[in-house]
């Protein structure tokens, strides 16, 4: 990651309506664009990986998505295609787009454009972003959304968690 990259900004009807660089957005919480992949394997693990802590949105907590910002210029589907890449190894296999949800709190605004992806090759950590991870089934997933919130990202929580209890009834 580019410690100053220029990322897209998104408006309220989720256009992009300028870019700004990283920094600012940071510190400025503006509201931008970001990717959002959710991996899981043939048998319907979801693979779920602790931030390292020294991320500037929510270190050191559990991710159940793979992402980042949507540079200017960049398609969020390019970005989610090399944000899962840089993150965890994942690469060439297509992306199901699951469809786009917006989030905002104090720390972060963004539309996250969703995607899953279903992998079943070795993940490869990013070492500057991802301290471990391991593959839980989805009832797993779920018994530590309602247990455990305050140890997840509450932005993956938030934009994937109906859809990922939506899971529990669904095949693979």
């Amino acid at each position: 990651m580019a410690l100053d990259e220029v990322v897209a900004l998104y408006d309220a009807d989720g256009e992009v309506c300028g870019a700004a660089p990283r920094s600012v957005v940071r510190a400025d919480n503006l509201r931008h664009a970001a990717s959002s992949v959710v991996v899981r394997d043939g048998v319907g693990r979801v693979y779920v990986h602790r931030r390292t802590t020294t991320k500037d949105v929510y270190p050191g907590l559990l991710d159940l998505a793979a992402g980042g910002v949507v540079l200017a210029g960049e398609d969020p589907a390019d970005g989610a295609v090399r944000e899962v890449d840089e993150e965890l190894g994942v690469h060439g296999v297509p992306l199901e787009p699951c469809g786009v949800q917006d989030y905002a709190d104090e720390v972060t605004r963004y539309r996250a454009f969703r995607f899953v992806v279903t992998w079943g090759g070795p993940i490869r950590w990013q070492p500057e972003e991802v301290s471990w991870g391991e593959w839980v089934t989805v009832a797993e997933l779920v018994r530590r959304l309602d247990k455990t919130p305050q140890d997840l990202v509450p932005d993956s929580v938030a934009v994937w968690g109906p859809l990922v209890r939506s899971w529990l009834d669904a095949p693979a």
